[in-house]
């Protein structure tokens, strides 16, 4: 746990430290910052789904798991919910710049790529914590980033980073056999896309539910999940 807690601390230590550099910044900086941060989760998103399906074994599954996920998600109302507990949790002036939309930014960011994914596991089973501490790096600059145009509350996502990778080194053993490559290729051509929706919704391109597409991460682990049983039970080849 010592990465997870490394890469928590991280992200607390880059929102408070880009938090106080916003108080100094001008209205066009921030501005600027804030363009900066919407172009960069576009690019970041852009490439993981270029890049994963490249790989992919289930060129459609992105499709169906972003279409499940959605209704899903909808029908939870998660993104309403999601907004009204940030709004009764923040200060006026950071509701009005949008700290939900950054929040939701900032937790797909942190939470669903590859290292905060497989770090954990390696810590629990290996007890190696690269991943993590290269994971903490990145959050360290990333939050810094993100507190400068949303405010301290990007700090709120540390405590989701730390129960979400909290729950999977708990659950390493389990977890281990199912993280394949393919799986995760999966994993990250549908975060790709909801990162690349939270870019879109920050720079007023086209407002997206980013968190109401949230459980479609969880279609591929269902899909290859429902594959692994089906050929073991003999059907499949």
């Amino acid at each position: 746990m010592i990465g997870t807690i490394a890469n928590t601390i991280a992200i607390v230590v880059g929102s408070a430290i880009g938090s106080v550099a916003k108080r100094g910044l001008g209205e066009k900086y921030q501005t600027v910052l804030f363009a900066a941060m919407g172009l960069a989760a576009v690019g970041l998103g852009i490439n993981s789904v270029v890049v994963g399906m490249a790989d992919s074994i289930y060129p459609v599954l992105f499709i169906a798991s972003l279409a499940i996920g959605g209704v899903i998600g909808t029908g939870l109302d998660i993104a309403g919910r999601f907004d009204r507990f940030v709004a009764k949790r923040s200060h006026a002036k950071e509701g009005d710049q949008g700290l939900a939309q950054g929040l939701s930014t900032a937790i797909m960011l942190f939470c669903f790529g590859t290292l905060s994914i497989l770090g954990p596991v390696n810590s629990a089973l290996y007890g190696d914590e690269t991943f993590l501490l290269t994971n903490a790096t990145l959050d360290l600059v990333t939050s810094m980033v993100l507190a400068s145009s949303f405010g301290i509350g990007i700090a709120f996502a540390a405590v989701v980073l730390f129960c979400w990778q909290g729950a999977i080194y708990l659950l390493a053993n389990q977890l281990a056999p199912l993280l394949t490559a393919d799986l995760m290729c999966e994993i990250t051509i549908v975060g790709g896309f909801l990162i690349l929706a939270s870019g879109l919704g920050i720079l007023k391109v086209k407002e997206i539910p980013v968190m109401n597409l949230l459980p479609a991460l969880f279609v591929p682990p269902l899909w290859f999940a429902l594959v692994n049983a089906v050929q073991t039970a003999g059907w499949l080849a």
